[in-house]
């Protein structure tokens, strides 16, 4: 079987040419082979499938005749875009978005309040651009051979020379594990652990994406109520006293913003080595925190290795990275090691020698200094356009919880508003009873230009549908 699934039958009647001709016509109208791919060339083809150029050669000039083709010379023979109209053999495939609950769109520029992604305006692409092309180069020059699949070696180290400075964590390179992104790295944790039982406690508000991920890896998200301390360990001891692993935003608590008191962090701690439980620490916005010191990370305080630290470039840098790392305890990195090797090896050798450059050269943490400025600007930006009228909340994390009266339905608003980005506040709750209605409004995109504006829709929305 070739590339284009070609089979020839050289025993059957029908001409060479022509069962080309269908195979590759059959592909096009089947939507394998979409408007704009290109085709190998006559002698490439010819050679693939043993026959001679001029069988090729004729084939092609009859779907350029049916206009399936376009033939630009040198540049190559190209499947026509736009295609003629065609029955399409995929109709019954479904074209959902992945995890429609979650993620309404792709592929779309940062909305005014959209959550989750940096700023694009103030982002230091001169910089950031030499540094990748540098590193693509030397990537594209690499002898080929199978990389590390834990990640390579220098972003690995820079990593562990980063988070002691930042976090307060103490980690060889040996313990990190360059993932794609915070999702990558809970399927290995996942995979890693082995949990002995099927709970698994989550926060109550909490990333929608971890409830769904556990549950699709087998297990029961058991949510956890949250309050102004972090999660309630002794409400998770008494829901899920039998839990083998436990979920959380330790630094700021993912959408409230509080950190997980000190309080709180012992007596998680205590929990997971009386028990034999482990815990994963989504360190999802690592020092990106306005006001003050960022909270030392929990794995820094864990003398008993049972935490895994799980950070992301996609707050810092950029999402299109898919780049994140766990930091394991020295008992789990082999296991990590050899599970990373099997289901998810680190990829793009370039992209992460250029993110290494970046924090070697000291651009990674200026530029997150100057995030952490222009984010705390645009907060007040915020709260000063938004003024009483709307009596927003205390900030948390990169996002302003904006409360809405009891019975308002905040996803039908956010439905509304899709070109603001908002994000509603009652689908990071598990259980829609216990639900609060509100609005979690972005800033870091939310320069002056858009400001002004965006609130005025924002408050148009809210007074049509309260």
């Amino acid at each position: 079987m070739n590339p284009l699934h070609i089979d020839l039958d050289r025993c059957h009647r029908r001409p060479l040419t022509e069962q080309i001709h269908d195979s590759i016509a059959s592909a096009i109208r089947a939507g394998h082979l979409y408007g704009g791919a290109r085709l190998p060339s006559w002698r490439d083809l010819a050679i693939q499938l043993g026959v001679a150029r001029g069988t090729v050669k004729a084939a092609y000039e009859r779907l350029a005749d049916e206009q399936l083709i376009v033939a630009r010379g040198a540049a190559g023979t190209f499947v026509a875009s736009p295609l003629p109209a065609v029955q399409s053999g995929l109709d019954n495939v479904a074209t959902r978005l992945p995890l429609p609950e979650l993620y309404r769109d792709f592929d779309t520029p940062p909305k005014p309040f959209q959550i989750g992604v940096p700023a694009t305006d103030m982002f230091p692409y001169q910089v950031w651009s030499r540094t990748v092309v540098r590193h693509s180069r030397q990537a594209a020059m690499e002898p080929t051979r199978y990389l590390d699949p834990r990640g390579d070696v220098v972003l690995r180290k820079e990593i562990a020379a980063y988070l002691p400075v930042a976090r307060g964590l103490q980690c060889s390179p040996d313990q990190v594990i360059i993932t794609t992104g915070y999702a990558g790295a809970l399927g290995l944790a996942l995979h890693t652990l082995g949990l002995g039982t099927r709970q698994v406690w989550v926060e109550n508000p909490g990333y929608p994406l971890t409830r769904r991920a556990i549950a699709l890896a087998g297990y029961t998200p058991v949510p956890i109520p949250v309050d102004s301390q972090g999660i309630d360990v002794a409400e998770g001891r008494a829901r899920a006293p039998n839990a083998s692993l436990a979920i959380v935003t330790a630094g700021q608590q993912a959408p409230l913003g509080m950190p997980l008191s000190p309080t709180r962090r012992r007596e998680l701690l205590e929990w997971a080595a009386a028990s034999g439980a482990w815990i994963i620490e989504d360190d999802y916005l690592s020092e990106l925190k306005l006001g003050g010191k960022a909270a030392p990370a929990l794995a820094s305080l864990d003398v008993d290795g049972r935490v895994i630290h799980v950070g992301t470039f996609s707050k810092t840098i950029s999402p299109t990275l898919r780049l994140g790392f766990m930091v394991v305890p020295s008992a789990l990195a082999c296991l990590a090691g050899d599970v990373a090797a099997a289901l998810s090896p680190a990829s793009s050798l370039a992209t992460q020698l250029a993110v290494a450059a970046f924090m070697r050269d000291g651009h990674y943490l200026r530029h997150i200094r100057r995030m952490k400025r222009l984010y705390a600007q645009r907060r007040d930006g915020l709260l000063h356009t938004l003024g009483p009228r709307l009596s927003p909340t205390s900030m948390a994390g990169l996002s302003l919880p904006l409360t809405l009266p009891d019975g308002t339905d905040d996803i039908r608003i956010a439905e509304a508003g899709e070109t603001l980005g908002l994000a509603p506040l009652s689908s990071w709750y598990a259980d829609s009873d216990e639900a609060r209605s509100g609005l979690l409004l972005g800033v870091t995109n939310l320069s002056e230009a858009v400001l002004h504006s965006s609130c005025q829709h924002l408050e148009e929305l809210i007074r049509r549908h309260t």
